[in-house]
């Protein structure tokens, strides 16, 4: 698996808003944020993603068009990873039964199955 470098909370809504879209332009980030900051300010964000290798662009006339170097499930495995290691001390078993655990969590039957199927496909590692 692929180690990501760590986002900060306005990194990971930038990023949020470019896989969601696909790509986007400066122009198109700062419309569609909820609390966008400047110009100047996007742009430093921007150049930051670039030079943690979450981001490339390409160039159209005058503006910039920025794309995810990653996919978003390479982020959310290597975002998952890093969860688990720091809080479960990597114990996979450990955060799914801290998550199952949870009153407010509640699956549905597809979910169980699924969560199913996946448990019988998981490889067991050898000591």
């Amino acid at each position: 698996m692929k180690k990501i470098t760590p986002l900060s909370r306005r990194e990971r809504e930038v990023m949020d808003l470019v896989f969601a879209r696909g790509e986007a332009t400066l122009s198109q980030i700062l419309e569609d944020m909820a609390e966008p900051p400047t110009r100047p300010a996007l742009r430093s964000i921007l150049t930051i993603l670039e030079g943690k290798g979450q981001l490339k662009h390409r160039q159209d006339g005058r503006e910039f068009i920025y794309q995810p170097v990653h996919s978003r499930e390479e982020v959310g495995q290597s975002t998952l990873s890093r969860v688990i290691g720091t809080f479960f001390g990597g114990s996979v078993s450990q955060a799914l039964a801290s998550y199952l655990s949870h009153p407010k969590t509640q699956l549905t039957k597809t979910e169980v199955e699924e969560l199913r199927r996946f448990l019988d496909q998981a490889k067991v590692k050898k000591p």
